[in-house]
């Protein structure tokens, strides 16, 4: 017997969905046998997971936040991945983001006593420049002297954190502490929390202004590939660089763009973390946001609307997944999710052929016996005849 896989000519529409949704099942299945296997009850830590994300309104607030910088991040993997450009660094882009933002009001860039309505702004800009500027290295990198962006992007991470430390370990290190001071109330994003004296309802919820950047930013994100001519053109170089080439597209010039507003939304996930939920720059601000990105994206299938679901699926294991024990459990899925993720998108490009081998006798094997050449007729007697 034979297995081999034969590229699908056409794909219906329902496959990727329906494979998406597979894996993830496969994938729970998986985990849940694992954690049985080290002697837990899989059944208990899945309804765990669910209770601790959702059970209530309080709840599910602290679950929104932990989707926020991952929607923003997502969607930075989102676009890049929609191109066939595999931008691992949005984790270098996510701290330089927040580093940005943070220099705003630690240099500082403003006079001190500036208004939230014009620093959040600038913090804002500040954030998804430096964001944009990581991006656009390995854009740049790939475009004109061809080099990996995978390698490039992977690599940047660690730079961007090493950066990081050596600001909050020196100049901005608060009484030799790894973080800095705390911001200003102005230099802080609103949360529902602060106005629970009009809405009493909002007492205790966590949900800050970051989530508005994140469902602004889809939206806009949905709007740019699917309704403007540049998203055209960056879904045809993701599909068939050689009729983008052939239309007469820049892909290097459009590789590059591309790199570095997937940076500046990375970025914008950073400032969003470091001025809604942190309060001041830390060297492990992010537990792995941006690597948690790729899976997102790719559960979401590329789209900027899916990843919102996703990121908030994902926001629900990060923070349920403080409560489980072993503590890799949440690592350990996510890291399944993605293995199953792969295996569905290598079956929506090709079709598993099973072919069956028909074994070979020996009688078949051996070569016919030669036949006895045929008897000639009898010569005819002399003088015979008429």
């Amino acid at each position: 017997m034979t297995i081999r896989l034969e590229p699908r000519t056409s794909v219906p529409r329902w496959l990727s969905p329906a494979l998406t949704i597979g894996a993830v099942a496969v994938a729970l299945t998986i985990s849940g046998a694992v954690i049985a296997a080290v002697g837990g009850d899989p059944v208990a830590s899945y309804l765990h997971i669910l209770n601790a994300s959702f059970g209530s309104v309080g709840v599910l607030s602290d679950t929104l936040v932990k989707a926020t910088p991952l929607i923003l991040t997502g969607l930075a993997c989102a676009l890049a991945f929609r191109m066939r450009l595999w931008n691992i660094g949005a984790e270098g882009q996510f701290l330089l983001g927040a580093w940005g933002a943070s220099a705003v009001v630690l240099f500082p860039l403003v006079p001190d006593g500036t208004p939230a309505i014009i620093l959040i702004p600038v913090m804002m800009l500040a954030g998804m420049l430096a964001g944009g500027l990581w991006g656009f290295i390995p854009g740049v990198l790939r475009a004109r002297l061809g080099v990996n962006e995978i390698i490039a992007t992977l690599m940047l991470n660690y730079v961007a954190l090493l950066w990081i430390q050596f600001w909050v370990f020196g100049a901005w290190s608060e009484s030799g502490f790894q973080q800095t001071k705390a911001f200003p109330d102005a230099a802080l994003l609103p949360r529902l929390a602060d106005f629970a004296d009009a809405v009493p309802a909002f007492a205790g919820l966590t949900v800050h202004l970051g989530l508005l950047f994140g469902l602004v930013t889809a939206g806009l994100l949905w709007l740019f590939l699917e309704r403007s001519r540049w998203g055209y053109e960056i879904r045809l170089i993701g599909d068939s660089p050689r009729a983008a080439r052939y239309a007469g597209i820049d892909i290097g010039r459009r590789l590059i763009i591309v790199f570095a507003i997937s940076g500046a939304i990375a970025g914008l996930a950073g400032m969003s973390e470091v001025s809604g939920v942190v309060g001041r720059l830390q060297d492990r601000i992010s537990p792995g946001y941006g690597f948690t990105a790729v899976i997102v994206a790719y559960l979401a299938k590329f789209r900027p609307g899916r990843v919102i679901v996703a990121a908030i699926l994902f926001g629900a294991l990060i923070l349920a997944g403080r409560e489980i024990q072993p503590s890799g459990v949440p690592a350990m899925i996510q890291g399944i999710i993605l293995f199953t993720l792969i295996v569905a998108d290598v079956l929506v490009r090709y079709r598993v052929r099973i072919e069956r081998r028909v074994p070979v006798t020996a009688a078949a094997a051996s070569p016919p016996a030669a036949s006895p050449p045929a008897a000639s007729p009898p010569a005819p007697s002399p003088g015979a005849g008429g």
